[in-house]
C-alpha cells in the first residue's frame, strides 16, 4: 500500500484548515432527513463564501474529448427505452487556478490534469480502442491541449504548481506527474480525499473497469496530502467530500466573479443538475414524472442515495448560473454536441472560461 500524509484536525500543513461543515450532516436514518440537513448546510456555506474574496486566477481549459455511454450519463433516464443513440460525449477540461491560502501565500492548484494517452489503458477505454481502428480513435476522441500547452498559455511553469486533484481517479493515470526520477511537476502535491486513495489500492471489479491499472504506482509518499472530511484551501476555495459517485470522491468550490462555480463528475452537465428545466425531453419528462431533482453520472454507483445528496449538495452551493434555470456546477466533464453523436441539444454549455490574472512567480513549498 502507498503511504501518504494525512491531514487531521491534529496535522495541519501550512495554509490549510479542515472544513467541518458537513460533519455529521448524513447521520439521519432517513435519506430524506439526511438531505434536508446537507441542503441546509450548502445554504449556509454558500452565504459563508459570498463574502470571502474571489480567488486570484481560475481558467479552464478544454483538453480531450471522449465518447461515454448514454445509459451512464443519463443513468434511469433511458432504461426503458430500446431505441436510443449509445453514446454520448464528454469535454475533459483542466482547471487552473491561483489563490492565498489561509496564511496569504499565493498557491497555484490545478484540478483534473489529464494525461490522455496514459489513461487509455482504463479497461473501459481499452476495449473500445482495440475494437476500433486507430484511424477512429483520432476523429471521436480528438485532442484540443494538453495540460502543458495550457500553463504555458497561463505563463506557469511546471515547478510553479503546488497542488494537483482529481474530484476522482477514474481513468486517471498521474504517474507522469509526480512519479519517477524526473517528474513534470517536481514540487507539487496531490490532494485527494483519504477514502479515494484507499479504494484505488484495493478495487472490485465493478470499480477497476474505470480505473486506470497501475496509475498511482510509485508516487512517493512525501507527495501524496490525503484528507478526511473537507478541507478549506484559503479564503473562498475549498475542497468538499461529495461522495456517492465514488466513495471518496470531492469536489473543487471556488469563489470567482459569477458567483462560486463548483466542479465535480457527478454529473455530466448542466441537464444533470436541474433536469426539470433540459430541453432534452426524456430527461425533462423523467425529472417531472420521478420527482428527481438531479440525474447521476451512473458508471458506478458506489452509493447511489449518497450520490444524489451530494449533487444537491453542489447546486445548492454553486447556485444559479449566468442561466438562472441551471446552476454554477461546472463539471470536469461536460457533455457537449458532436457531428457524429446524434442526440438532443444541451441546454446549458459552460465551457472554457476566464476569470482574473495569473501571479507570476508564485513559488511551490
Amino acid at each position: 500500500m502507498n503511504a501518504m500524509t494525512s491531514i487531521t484536525k491534529m496535522l495541519l500543513p501550512p495554509g490549510f484548515r479542515v472544513l467541518t461543515t458537513f460533519d455529521g450532516a448524513r447521520e439521519a436514518a432517513a435519506p430524506m432527513d439526511r438531505l434536508k440537513e446537507v441542503r441546509r448546510r450548502a445554504q449556509g456555506l454558500r452565504e459563508q463564501m459570498l463574502g470571502e474574496p474571489e480567488v486570484l486566477f481560475w481558467r479552464s481549459f478544454n483538453l480531450v474529448r471522449a465518447p461515454y455511454p448514454t445509459y451512464y450519463a443519463f443513468f434511469g433516464v433511458f432504461a426503458d427505452r430500446g431505441l436510443k443513440f449509445p453514446l454520448v460525449h464528454l469535454f475533459n477540461r483542466l482547471f487552473v487556478v491561483q489563490y492565498r491560502d489561509h496564511e496569504g501565500v499565493v498557491r497555484t492548484l490545478l484540478m483534473s490534469p489529464t494525461d490522455p494517452d496514459a489513461n487509455r489503458e482504463t479497461p473501459f477505454y481499452r476495449r473500445m480502442a482495440d475494437a476500433s481502428p486507430a484511424w477512429v480513435q483520432s476523429v471521436i476522441a480528438p485532442k484540443y491541449h494538453t495540460v502543458s500547452s495550457a500553463l504555458a498559455e497561463c505563463g506557469i511553469k511546471p515547478e510553479d504548481v503546488d497542488y494537483l486533484s482529481y474530484d476522482h481517479l477514474h481513468t486517471q493515470d498521474v504517474r507522469r506527474w509526480l512519479a519517477g526520477p524526473s517528474p513534470f511537476f517536481p514540487k507539487a502535491k496531490l490532494l485527494i480525499h483519504r477514502q479515494e486513495w484507499a479504494s484505488t489500492q484495493g478495487l472490485l471489479p465493478v470499480q477497476a473497469e474505470w480505473y486506470c491499472p497501475n496509475g498511482i504506482d510509485g508516487i512517493p509518499a512525501a507527495r501524496v496530502l490525503t484528507f478526511d472530511s473537507s478541507l478549506s484551501l484559503g479564503p473562498g476555495i475549498a475542497l468538499i467530500h461529495t461522495p456517492g459517485h465514488t466513495e471518496g470522491n470531492h469536489s473543487l468550490a471556488a469563489r470567482v466573479p459569477d458567483g462560486i462555480r463548483v466542479t465535480s463528475e457527478n454529473g455530466v452537465g448542466a441537464d444533470c443538475y436541474e433536469p426539470k428545466h433540459s430541453r432534452i425531453n426524456a430527461v425533462r419528462r423523467y425529472a417531472q414524472s420521478t420527482g428527481k431533482e438531479v440525474i447521476l453520472n451512473g458508471n458506478t454507483l458506489e452509493g447511489s442515495n449518497d450520490q444524489y445528496i451530494s449533487m444537491v449538495l453542489e447546486k445548492t452551493l454553486a447556485g444559479p448560473s449566468a442561466n438562472p434555470e441551471f446552476p454554477n456546477c461546472v463539471t470536469s466533464s461536460e457533455r457537449t454536441p458532436f457531428w457524429l453523436f446524434p442526440g438532443e441539444a444541451v441546454s446549458h454549455l459552460f465551457g472554457e472560461a476566464t476569470f482574473g490574472r495569473v501571479h507570476a512567480g508564485a513559488a511551490a513549498l
